[in-house]
């Protein structure tokens, strides 16, 4: 049996979550400008094993259109190769031997919108998922007050609190949104 507490202490870290897996979700999405954490969590079979990029590899961005990758071990780089072609992410990587190089193309006006919608399909997938969290909070108060372990106020109160967390949230997925918005249209 968990306690009112526990219930808006578990709402707000799992809204916290979601707006933190959001965060992650926008920074794999290219922008004009090169950035690490659009190969760093691609995967590569390795041995047998899917690893993550950063994990076998430096990745540097030593001028604002260039991202290079740097394999911790050299026979990794035809696999390195293979998983960002196959990652879709829009970049043709060049092996030398020794490094790879990712030059990121200029945006067309057509790929920032595409980008851009993406960006709003995975804020409004996060916001339905914070209305859940809140939905299920919402359930527990309520049962939580038919075992009479919470008064009518205490629930209230507490409904009211989960709306206002849940608004606060979804506000701030609207922020990173427009924020993301805004440096995708940058030239």
């Amino acid at each position: 049996m968990e306690s009112l507490d526990e219930v808006l202490l578990d709402n707000e870290d799992k809204m916290s979550k979601a707006l933190d897996f959001l965060q992650q979700k926008f920074a794999g999405l290219r922008t004009g400008k090169a950035s690490p954490s659009l190969v760093e969590n691609v995967q590569v079979m390795y041995y047998g094993t899917q690893t993550r990029l950063r994990d076998l590899a430096g990745i540097a961005t030593p001028e604002p259109r260039l991202i290079v990758i740097n394999a911790y071990d050299p026979t990794a780089l035809g696999a390195i190769e293979k998983a960002i072609l196959a990652a879709n992410l829009g970049l043709t990587p060049m092996n030398d031997g020794r490094v790879i190089r990712l030059p990121i193309p200029e945006l067309s006006q057509e790929r920032r919108q595409e980008i851009i919608k993406v960006a709003k399909r995975e804020t409004e997938e996060q916001r339905v998922a914070v209305r859940n969290l809140r939905r299920e909070a919402n359930d527990a108060v309520k049962a939580l007050q038919k075992k009479s372990v919470i008064t009518e106020d205490e629930r209230d109160k507490a409904l009211d609190d989960i709306q206002k967390n849940t608004d606060a949230y979804i506000k701030k997925m609207d922020g990173l949104l427009s924020a993301k918005e805004k440096e995708i249209q940058e030239v």
